[in-house]
């Protein structure tokens, strides 16, 4: 990557394969088919939900196993003790993904759901449940920088299993009974926790690894990211496109039949999505990160991990619980969000001037 950091926009974007350039589009297609499917064939959605292996949904672990493989191919893992070593980079995320990012989500879900106990802890619950799936995809869009990438949501995975039934506890019950509010009497399954880190990242983070260890040594890096890379790309957009489907399929009914109660858990995480990576990208400009890092340090704080949002609060209060409704809310807001977030980080890359800026547009395609 060369220094461009006042390079505008539009050319980046114009260069983008038609598939990437028009994924707004796709996505909002993606989800208007999932809720018609939801409403005008429940039946489809419960099949759907009925097809599960130890709590996990087979079809959306199926497609975000085809979103995230494509991508963890694209990393240079040889380059991933550079990241290791910049504890900048990594002691910022983790401040930010585990002290800043969940007490904001708590002001948010009290401030906006004060009469509202269980969308309130459904928040709090998406609050703790940090990123380790999509925002690989966003990443790459915004011509993030990979293996940083790749490092943190790693990290971010670890401190998953040993911390989200900690803060859980104490945002649930002591800070609440500290500050003389209501409490929440929640237990969370560190075996639940745990296989969704290994299913929704493990997985495909092993054959990502395997794939560029062994194509490498047997054709070279170039050989490698110049003939196999362009084969495996496209199918990040399609495991996505399949995943949003299927999410918004198995509770299409369910948004519908309750537009106020989904306009009201909308509101605060519009807030969290786009405070939380506007002031991570100001924090990255601040600490003198490059555009690439700063760009990863955004996605990864601003993104959650629905997929164990949802089982948590499943697993814990329901399915019919208001605090999984919640969960389903959460890549409603997140996903079309996220999506006008990569446009709003290409734009602000003008203002980054470090040596590390991106210069090739590198969507899910390529």
């Amino acid at each position: 990557m060369t220094t461009t950091g006042t390079a505008p926009t539009a050319p980046v974007l114009n260069r983008l394969s038609a598939l990437d350039r028009f994924l707004p589009l796709w996505i909002l297609a993606a989800m208007a088919l999932g809720l018609l499917l939801g409403a005008v064939a429940p039946g489809f959605g419960a099949a759907l939900e009925a097809v599960e292996i130890a709590g996990v949904s087979v079809p959306i672990a199926l497609g975000l196993l085809v979103m995230m493989y494509p991508v963890l191919a694209k990393v240079r893992y040889s380059e991933t003790d550079a990241v290791l070593g910049d504890r900048r980079l990594i002691i910022t995320s983790l401040v930010i993904n585990w002290l800043l990012a969940p007490a904001f989500m708590f002001v948010l879900a009290w401030v906006f759901l004060p009469d509202l106990p269980e969308y309130r802890t459904g928040l709090i619950i998406v609050g703790l449940a940090r990123c380790i799936a999509m925002v690989l995809i966003w990443n790459d869009l915004a011509c993030g920088d990979r293996e940083a990438a790749a490092v943190l949501v790693a990290i971010n995975s670890v401190f998953q299993v040993f911390m989200f039934g900690v803060l859980g506890w104490f945002y649930l019950q002591l800070l609440p009974g500290w500050l003389g509010l209501e409490t929440t009497s929640a237990e969370f399954s560190i075996g639940a926790i745990t296989l969704s880190v290994l299913v929704f990242l493990g997985i495909p983070l092993a054959a990502g690894f395997l794939t560029r260890t062994f194509g490498e040594r047997r054709m070279g890096r170039d050989a490698y990211e110049s003939r196999v890379l362009p084969k495996l790309g496209p199918w990040a957009l399609y495991g996505l496109l399949f995943t949003i489907v299927v999410l918004f399929a198995l509770q299409g009914e369910q948004v519908l039949s309750q537009p106020l109660d989904v306009a009201r858990i909308a509101a605060p995480l519009l807030v969290y999505f786009v405070v939380t990576f506007c002031t991570s990208m100001l924090i990255g400009r601040l600490l003198r990160m490059d555009y690439a890092r700063s760009t990863t340090l955004a996605f990864t704080a601003a993104g959650n991990n629905f997929e164990l949002a949802i089982a948590v609060s499943i697993a814990t209060f329901g399915a019919a619980s208001g605090q999984a409704l919640t969960g389903v809310v959460g890549p409603l807001i997140e996903v079309p969000v996220l999506v006008g977030l990569v446009y709003v980080a290409l734009w602000a890359r003008r203002f980054f001037t470090a040596d590390r800026v991106a210069t090739e547009p590198r969507g899910v395609s390529r």
